[in-house]
């Protein structure tokens, strides 16, 4: 008896050591990012929580490749979690659209307020069905216009460059409403793409701007902060559907407790950053921020066409 009992705990043990996971994790930003870093905290709070038997393993730096990539491995269970940008999302679930919208954000703190809220909440939950769990969202900043050859100071001004965006039909139609030729482009290609002249500026906040070294090719950083579309922590259902209920809540809650400390992080990474980018040469410029917004209504017809998005923007307008 005794013996079957020692076989019963040893098979259990094996077992249970047998299911320990180390899940991978995907970013393209490199070491030190804010977001990579805040997803290595989730692993160390995913440890602690499973009693060590969970824990994440960040591959950033594009290292399984660019943002469209590892959202289609997210979404077959290839891989079990990515950081994105929420505009790549925009194309899967309509929802994601709302936060990507240009200049609906009034300030970080009302950007944080409506993604902490309820708002947030559904739009995570509307990509279950296309195959993600939304766990959170990360800062992403205010995204600015930088450019290489000559400022933007106007609306006016964008009219005609090629402008690199990130792979998403509002990201292009937004560009497109300025004036500007949109060129999707991984973020991987585009230092290469502004020192060869094949695009004539980005647009991003200002640690990517600095860590991607940027500013050494596209000087000009042109305060138009016409979005602050935030990040997304995305898990694969397909993993997620094997886990138990227990490990499902250590995962949102450890991912819930990352957003904090990413958003310290944050925040000061954006001041390091501007003082590195203005060190190296780039020329902060304030723009006329008011001609940028009023061609916008464009963008939200095109996107924000029916009734539950137009009530999602009313409601994320309406949050203090």
């Amino acid at each position: 008896m005794r013996l079957k009992t020692t076989l019963l705990a040893l098979a259990t043990a094996l077992s249970l050591s047998a299911q320990a996971t180390e899940f991978r994790s995907a970013d393209i930003h490199p070491d030190g990012y804010p977001t990579v870093d805040a997803v290595k905290f989730m692993s160390d709070r995913v440890k602690q929580l499973t009693n060590g038997k969970h824990s994440i393993k960040v591959f950033n730096n594009s290292a399984l490749g660019n943002e469209k990539d590892t959202i289609e491995q997210t979404k077959i269970g290839a891989l079990a979690m990515v950081r994105v940008n929420i505009a790549p999302m925009n194309n899967i679930c309509a929802a994601t659209q709302v936060p990507t919208m240009p200049f609906l954000f009034r300030s970080k703190e009302h950007m944080r307020a409506v993604l902490d809220g309820p708002i947030g909440e559904e739009i995570l939950k509307s990509c279950e069905p296309q195959g993600f769990i939304g766990l959170a969202y990360y800062d992403s900043g205010a995204r600015s216009l930088y450019t290489a050859k000559k400022p933007v100071r106007t609306l006016a001004d964008a009219k005609g460059l090629k402008i690199r965006v990130q792979q998403s039909d509002l990201w292009v139609s937004l560009l497109e409403a300025m004036g500007a030729n949109a060129t999707p482009m991984p973020f991987g290609e585009v230092y290469t793409a502004l020192k060869t002249g094949l695009v004539d500026g980005a647009e991003n906040n200002y640690p990517s701007f600095e860590s991607s070294r940027h500013f050494e090719v596209a000087k000009y950083f042109s305060l138009t902060e016409h979005s602050m579309a935030p990040e997304m922590l995305l898990f694969s259902k397909r993993v997620w559907d094997k886990l138990s209920a227990e490990e499902q809540a250590a995962l949102r809650q450890a991912a819930k407790e990352s957003v904090p400390y990413m958003r310290r992080l944050w925040d000061e990474r954006e001041a390091k950053s501007l003082a590195t980018v203005k060190a190296g040469g780039a020329e902060i410029i304030t723009v006329d921020k008011a001609s940028f917004q009023a061609a916008m209504k464009p963008v939200y017809d095109k996107f924000i066409t029916d009734a539950k998005l137009k009530d999602l923007v009313k409601r994320v307008q309406d949050t203090k």
